[in-house]
């Protein structure tokens, strides 16, 4: 999964700008057809658009800039075979001590759609009062809307999104070279030439940078990490490029201690705030102190009752199926015949069957009735399921109207089949301690910083599996903050929990401190 490949050197074609304000006409549409994501060889780049504007952030007034770029990947033969589409938004006038936040989702197979106009961009989507204020009713169906993102970091960093090859614009040229593009290694490369090259070509080697990933995107974060000082077993050359900070918004670093018993174990207090939450067992105590009683539960007893297995007493058995039930309000009588674990899909189809719903894995807040479900892992999730028109609807109206871009191009939110069937070589997906790239990347660079942000109502990269990753992968803990916020897999969901990651960015990006709570 991580086989040499050849080099992939990023290079910025063209450096003609397309200033306007944001009054003025945008560029002229480019001639490219609407398409997949292998396109052909011939294809033309999208024109740089810069335009300009004002917003107010964390209550300070800003005049920023804003610049869509489409980078050429080139092999070294000179030979274009992809390219990365990066949208930047920059401060006006600001000196070079102005830090850098580059930031990208995952998949793999995904667009920077939700850091974007879910966090950190200047607008964001208008969930409606319907939604309430942790946001879980958004509009499903237009008319959508965008409304001032004043949470957004833009008062303290500069920020980059990323679209790696294949998502959002971002395209492979010639179906030959989409294996040398999907894959751990080779996305990594190419995201780590795409930064060195952007700050090269804004001027900005020596402002402190920052990566922000989320999902599948903390994979790539420590792999670029790691990658990004050089040597000869990493680019091939001495890069010496560093870090400040990472930051890793839903981990998913490690998946090769996943087995059915851990996995089991770290979701307990999951389940646990999941069912605090929708009062499926009673409030006897704040959703902190139900998920400190779930995690004191499943790093003792119930991980010793998981391992003894058939072994274990039916009186020892029958005493941790009801305390299961305590901390999930599923019946015991339910546990036991599971044999005491039970996977995030399963309890989100158990946690609220008496009342005939299920909860979303990314967003276990989130539910829709059980019944009619179509089974599909994303589109039937009922988190996913209803956020994702708001996001993609509103993330091409602000590239059109507000950012001047004009194509005829699919925006690719997230391309499952092409990027997955080829990104993993025929192995199964995560099975590497990715964690450990990360760690090395620490080592290198005593400077280095990182925060991890969870949401207790994320199923999918749960609060556990964060701990432990972080636990077991030789990072400096001195050096590493933990977060967890009452939202699910995009933490930025919900007022309250973007308010406190945003304020913990700002005080990660800063040195300050932001008052925020380790869990």
């Amino acid at each position: 999964m991580r086989g040499a490949v050849a080099l992939i050197v990023l290079v910025l074609v063209g450096t003609g700008t397309v200033a306007a304000a944001p009054t003025d006409a945008p560029a002229a549409a480019s001639p490219v057809p609407a398409d997949a994501v292998v396109v052909p060889v011939d294809t033309p780049l999208l024109p740089r658009v810069e335009r300009h504007h004002r917003g107010r952030f964390n209550g300070r007034a800003l005049r920023y800039r804003s610049v869509v770029e489409e980078w050429p990947l080139r092999d070294a033969d000179g030979t274009t075979i992809a390219s990365i589409v990066s949208t930047s938004y920059l401060a006006e006038g600001a000196d070079t001590a102005r830090p850098v936040i580059f930031a990208f989702n995952g998949g793999p197979g995904s667009a920077s759609i939700w850091l974007h106009m879910g966090f950190l961009g200047p607008k964001r989507p208008d969930y409606g009062t319907r939604a309430g204020d942790d946001e879980t009713g958004p509009p499903t169906a237009p008319p959508f809307a965008v409304v001032d993102n004043s949470e957004s970091p833009l008062d303290v960093a500069d920020i980059v999104l990323i679209d790696p090859p294949g998502t959002g614009f971002s395209r492979v040229f010639g179906e030959t070279n989409a294996d040398r593009v999907f894959g751990v290694r080779e996305d990594a490369e190419a995201v780590a030439r795409f930064l060195g090259d952007w700050l090269r070509l804004h001027r900005r080697e020596g402002s402190p940078r920052y990566l922000m990933g989320e999902s599948y995107g903390t994979v790539r974060a420590a792999e670029v990490a790691r990658l990004l000082a050089g040597g000869p077993t990493g680019s091939g050359r001495m890069d010496g490029i560093t870090l400040n900070g990472v930051m890793l918004l839903g981990q998913s670093m490690d998946g090769s201690r996943r087995t059915p018993e851990l996995a089991s174990a770290t979701g307990l207090p999951s389940y646990a705030a999941t069912a605090w939450y929708h009062r499926a067992v009673p409030r006897d105590a704040t959703l902190e102190g139900h998920v400190a009683r779930a995690r004191a539960f499943a790093e003792g007893p119930y991980l010793q009752a998981l391992f003894a297995g058939s072994r274990l007493p039916a009186e020892a058995r029958a005493a941790v199926a009801a305390e299961l039930a305590a901390l999930t309000g599923i019946a015991a009588a339910r546990w036991t015949a599971v044999e005491l674990r039970m996977d995030a899909a399963t309890f989100g189809r158990e946690v609220l069957r008496d009342i005939g719903r299920q909860v979303g894995a990314y967003d276990s807040r989130f539910t829709l009735p059980l019944a009619a479900s179509g089974g599909d892992p994303v589109a039937d999730d009922p988190a996913m399921g209803q956020y994702v028109p708001l996001y993609v609807a509103t993330l091409q109206a602000h590239l059109r109207e507000a950012l001047g871009v004009r194509t005829d191009r699919a925006y690719n939110a997230i391309e499952f089949r092409r990027i997955n069937a080829r990104f993993w070589k025929g192995q199964p997906p995560l099975q590497d301690d990715h964690a450990r790239s990360l760690a090395v990347a620490m080592r290198r660079n005593p400077a280095l910083r990182v925060l991890v942000a969870t949401g207790h109502y994320d199923l999918v990269t749960t609060v556990g599996a964060a701990d432990q990753a972080v636990a077991l992968s030789g990072m400096d803990p001195a050096r590493v903050t933990m977060r967890t916020y009452a939202s699910g897999h995009m933490p930025y969901i919900g007022a309250g929990s973007r308010a406190q990651l945003a304020a913990d960015v700002r005080a990660f990006v800063t040195g300050g401190s932001s008052n925020g709570t380790t869990p």
